[in-house]
């Protein structure tokens, strides 16, 4: 009797028309609109860094990090063996390996280490570079980056913990801060009965002592999400009797013993995995006030403002990551004869797919710059930065759900899968919508700006004008938005059109000064001038599709 073969020698099993891993390239260099902004919003200068970290970003190492940050989730330690509370959070080493790469690199520390033009951008390419690796670790990155101006309000306060928040070294020990060399920072706002509406927090503090900014208090209360509770510190709110007040929390007191700051569950989260986000309990629970008494919402939204810069960019870095998948999949695999990235309707799909990813990723990089623009104390720098910031937040995060679907719907059955990078894009991609204010706050919040500021408005508009004589369907979504912006009738009714008739024409007038003609071409076609369906790859005839297809590409 013969032996068998083995089963690997059956002809049923023969592997063939697959795709290779996309791994092991740069995702800077291979990213043309990215490339480009840095150069034209004022980065130029720590291009070396962002391509070294772009490298790093896009190895097979750094890849599978990612994938085990998310599959190994934090675990919640209440007690340790003793029976002491302790309170701490496990992550996997995967977790703590990528806060280190991002933190020695500077992410959440270069604008206020080297607050050089640019360095706010420099920032940003970093976490879009890092978003698309793993986008869990960057909300305590982001906490830790935006607290700094929050914490320069109270100057004894951030004389004594910015030079930790600033350090390029990660210290995931849970000590006194005292004995680190570096800290990060979190923020803890939502109550259960208010959500995003903060005036109604309970959480009382008392005051030891004089109280007064930079006094210390006793704080009692609960928060319904906190995010990051492995921080070194957090901004919290707190009602001390004359208002709402801003307060530093940190997880451990002045005399070296646990602050009484009691994590009672984390939250069992749709997406974002690889980051523990939980309920927290105060209990005469020691912290500082920073800031002036009763005008803690005030306060707080200056590290709120700079989250906000950072839920810009990851949108931006997700389509980005859609895009770079389809493509190199769409180049590889054949259906009917051809490879798929030859037939005329899937060219369709990714061109209208290149379009939005490049839209977002120009307009995503502009905001950062605005911030830079901001820092220098113009005016009307600021007025601009603080009305499109939001305009930015909201558009793009409506636009990254629906976007990723169809980059998945690419790969067919095999998007579907959790060995793909696609499950945890489609579960992370609606997050930022809502994190620092879902779509309709973040819509009221423009029209508040338009109407406290009204500087603001015509900072915009001037935004959009350098860009007019461009393209004459430009030109027309200009002049239709001056129209509704005079229009104050059922403004709070009609917020989300004016915020996305605001968003598509400053996405359209970047694009028109800035991208390859192809891209503005389709973009002013599609979504200015309306020749375009109601999903992804019903783009009109006679664009540059090729054109389209090739800018998406990643290398081969």
């Amino acid at each position: 009797m013969s032996a068998r073969a083995p089963l690997t020698d059956l002809g049923t099993h023969r592997v063939q028309n697959q795709v290779p891993p996309l791994e092991d390239f740069n995702l800077f260099e291979a990213d043309p609109a990215l490339v480009e902004a840095v150069r034209r919003e004022g980065a130029g200068w720590a291009e070396h860094e962002l391509r070294a970290f772009g490298a790093l970003m896009g190895s097979e190492r750094v890849q599978r990090l990612g994938f085990d940050a998310n599959r190994f989730k934090p675990e919640l330690k209440t007690f340790d063996r003793y029976g002491q509370r302790v309170d701490e959070v496990e992550y996997h080493p995967a977790y703590h390996e990528l806060m280190r790469l991002a933190i020695e690199q500077g992410m959440p520390s270069l604008p206020w280490r080297d607050p050089q033009p640019g360095a706010h951008v420099a920032h940003s390419v970093m976490l879009y570079l890092l978003s698309q690796v793993e986008a869990g670790v960057c909300c305590p990155l982001t906490m830790t980056y935006a607290v700094v101006p929050a914490l320069r309000r109270q100057g004894e306060v951030a004389a004594e913990w910015e030079p930790k928040v600033v350090a390029r070294s990660y210290d995931p020990r849970c000590v006194p801060v005292g004995e680190k060399s570096g800290a990060t920072f979190g923020m803890a706002m939502t109550e259960k009965q208010g959500g995003s509406d903060v005036r109604t927090n309970t959480t009382a503090a008392r005051a030891i002592g004089a109280g007064g900014p930079g006094g210390e208090y006793l704080l009692t209360g609960h928060k319904w999400f906190c995010s990051a509770p492995m921080s070194d510190a957090f901004l919290t709110l707190a009602n001390t009797g004359r208002g709402l007040s801003c307060f530093l929390v940190p997880r451990w007191c002045p005399d070296g013993t646990r602050n009484r700051f009691f994590v009672q569950r984390l939250k069992d989260k749709l997406g974002n995995h690889a980051n523990a986000s939980s309920e927290i309990e105060y209990d005469d629970t020691w912290g500082r006030m920073v800031g002036d008494e009763g005008r803690g919402v005030r306060t707080i939204l200056d590290m709120v403002h700079h989250t906000r810069n950072d839920t810009v960019t990851a949108p931006a870095s997700f389509m980005r990551q859609a895009v770079i998948q389809a493509s190199h999949h769409v180049a590889y695999r054949s259906a009917f004869g051809k490879r798929l990235v030859e037939q005329p309707l899937m060219r369709n799909v990714l061109g209208d797919l290149v379009v939005e990813a490049e839209a977002a990723t120009v307009l995503a990089m502009r905001i950062s710059r605005s911030f830079d623009d901001a820092a220098t104390g113009a005016e009307e720098a600021q007025a601009f930065c603080r009305i499109a910031t939001a305009v930015a937040k909201y558009w793009l995060n409506k636009r990254a759900p629906g976007h990723v679907v169809e980059a998945l719907e690419c790969f067919g059955g095999a998007g579907y899968v959790e060995e793909t990078i696609f499950p945890r894009l489609y579960r992370e991609a609606p997050l930022n919508g809502i994190w620092e204010g879902s779509g309709n706050v973040i819509c009221l919040d423009v029209l508040r700006a338009m109407a406290r500021e009204p500087g603001s408005v015509d900072a915009f508009l001037g935004e959009l004008e350098r860009a007019r004589g461009g393209d004459r369907r430009l030109d027309a979504a200009i002049d239709a938005l001056r129209d509704v912006l005079r229009d104050g009738t059922d403004l709070e009714l009609r917020a989300r059109r004016v915020t996305e008739q605001m968003a598509l024409a400053l996405q359209g007038a970047l694009l028109v000064r800035h991208a390859p003609p192809a891209v503005a071409d389709a973009f002013c076609a599609s979504r200015l001038a309306g020749d375009h369906g109601r999903v992804y790859g019903t783009l009109p005839a006679g664009l540059d599709l090729a054109a389209l297809v090739a800018r998406g590409a990643p290398p081969v």
